[in-house]
């Protein structure tokens, strides 16, 4: 899904967590946030319901258990329109290997946006956690705020970003955007009232995982 605002995201979490009988994340005055675009809105970390990455969740996420690979899949430093859905060759970096100088010839129709079916890069190109389009197709909102400077210094274990700000973060480059922009390094931004068709989101849900050593 894509053209929606970051305050969108956290409504559509919530209403469908209450469908499938979960405990919604996102309250607002210690009510369920359903309506407006309130920034002041309070995350609940420890319920059941659907939510938005964290940054740092998406990073990990994207990185498939790799640290030291520029891109999402492990085997290569490099990336193409076999790969992914992005501009090609508009950054003008070495390890960009697409033959196409533009939008991604698959999806570059009279259709806009020119986003790909999910999971269209999956045989072969999912990372080592089995997730696929982590780089391109669409950027996804993340929960923090944006700080350029937030990373520069520890934030802990398993940082949820700064306490304010003016623009929420967006990961993982889309079809609009160029190689650099994919690097599961590059991080992005945007005001959380936009929406545009290279902006999406992806679903994160907290789980108790069985020990399987357990009686």
């Amino acid at each position: 899904m894509n053209s929606v605002s970051w305050y969108e995201c956290l409504k559509w979490y919530n209403a469908r967590s209450q469908m499938e009988g979960l405990a919604p994340c996102y309250t607002i005055n210690d009510s369920t946030y359903r309506t407006g675009n309130e920034s002041n809105v309070v995350c609940n970390w420890e319920t059941n319901g659907y939510r938005l990455p964290t940054e740092a969740e998406w990073e990990k996420a994207a990185r498939g258990g790799v640290h030291d690979r520029r891109f999402p899949w492990s085997d290569t430093d490099t990336i193409s329109h076999e790969q992914a859905n992005y501009k090609g060759n508009g950054s003008g970096n070495g390890y960009d290997l697409s033959d196409t100088n533009g939008y991604h010839p698959a999806f570059a129709t009279k259709v806009y946006p020119y986003t790909s079916p999910v999971g269209f890069f999956y045989a072969g190109y999912a990372n080592g956690y089995w997730l696929c389009d982590m780089a391109g197709n669409v950027s996804e909102w993340c929960w923090d705020w944006f700080s350029p400077i937030y990373y520069h210094t520890s934030p802990g274990e398993d940082p949820r970003g700064p306490g304010s700000g003016s623009l929420r973060v967006c990961r993982g480059g889309d079809w609009y955007q160029g190689a650099e922009a994919a690097r599961a390094a590059n991080r992005g931004f945007s005001y959380p009232s936009k929406k545009a068709g290279n902006i999406g989101f992806r679903c994160v849900r907290w789980r108790t995982i069985p020990d399987p050593r357990a009686p």
